[in-house]
């Protein structure tokens, strides 16, 4: 079984590189990290980077999750290609790019980007964004899937992913004790379905839709409870359509072995309790 420890980052191409910088600074409230000729690190906690902007094509994404050894890396590439899957080995320049010691990437079976990565760099200064959004750090990704059970059996079966709740036929997968770090919503073709980010306080969440609301930002969901994980949040739009969130006390899951999934409807009182309405493809 492939040991995944956390999400790492996040890799989006747009064809608007100086406009994607301005929503994850003034917007979104990261920090820059780092600037390369078409490429734009951004910090939201002690590591170097969890979201990379480049020129490109928009549909160009990658999640990567990070594994534990470099030892592992071999065997976790042959068990991928005896699956099936096609294994690109990172060189020396792309593991630079990505600002890790070694990493692999591949598609999973719905067509998603996934990299994984060994020894991704930290940074021993803190995270200063350019506003007081309240980020604590980038916490969880979600994913599209054009099958879900398939899906799952992948991320908990091939990997060590367990299922915490599911939506509809959407689960919901910790990897550690948090109570999601990856979701799989079932749409009609492949991509980075919502990126996290999650924020000190509730009041973080309220500041931050009358932030958006008034620099004309589309607030697609929210402010609202999830039933599953606890966590306050509010999602809204950002460059080429992608979905960010922001969340707040998410559950953890300690009882592990007495810890069942459970089962909530594909619809508005499933995502959220305080009766909030999701204006997201993939939540619809």
């Amino acid at each position: 079984m492939i040991d995944l420890k956390d999400v790492v980052y996040c890799r989006l191409g747009t064809r608007d590189l100086a406009g994607a910088e301005w929503f994850a600074t003034n917007v979104l409230g990261l920090e820059v990290a780092e600037r390369r000729r078409g490429t734009i690190y951004f910090k939201s906690d002690d590591r170097a980077q969890t979201l990379c902007y480049f020129e490109g094509d928009p549909e160009d994404q990658a999640t990567a999750f990070e594994l534990g050894r470099k030892a592992d890396l071999d065997q976790v590439a042959a068990t991928l290609e005896d699956l099936g899957h096609e294994v690109h080995v990172g060189t020396t320049d792309e593991c630079d790019m990505r600002m890790v010691r070694a990493f692999i990437s591949f598609r999973d079976p719905t067509g998603n980007r996934i990299e994984f990565v060994v020894g991704p760099e930290m940074t021993g200064t803190r995270y200063h964004g350019n506003r007081d959004a309240g980020i604590t750090g980038f916490s969880h990704v979600g994913l599209c899937t054009t099958n879900a059970e398939r899906d799952e059996a992948f991320w908990t079966q091939v990997c060590n992913a367990r299922v915490s709740d599911r939506i509809g036929d959407a689960p919901l997968l910790r990897l550690g004790t948090i109570h999601h770090s990856l979701a799989l919503f079932p749409f009609k073709k492949a991509g980075i379905q919502h990126i996290n980010h999650q924020v000190a306080s509730t009041d973080d969440i309220q500041r931050a839709f009358n932030f958006v609301r008034d620099n004309q930002i589309d607030v697609t969901f929210g402010p609202g409870a999830h039933p599953t994980s606890s966590a306050h949040f509010l999602y809204f739009t950002g460059p080429d359509g992608m979905t960010y969130e922001y969340s707040t006390g998410v559950c953890e899951i300690h009882d592990e072995p007495l810890w069942r999934d459970r089962q909530f409807h594909a619809e508005p009182r499933g995502f959220c309790h305080w009766g909030a309405k999701p204006n997201i493809a993939a939540f619809s």
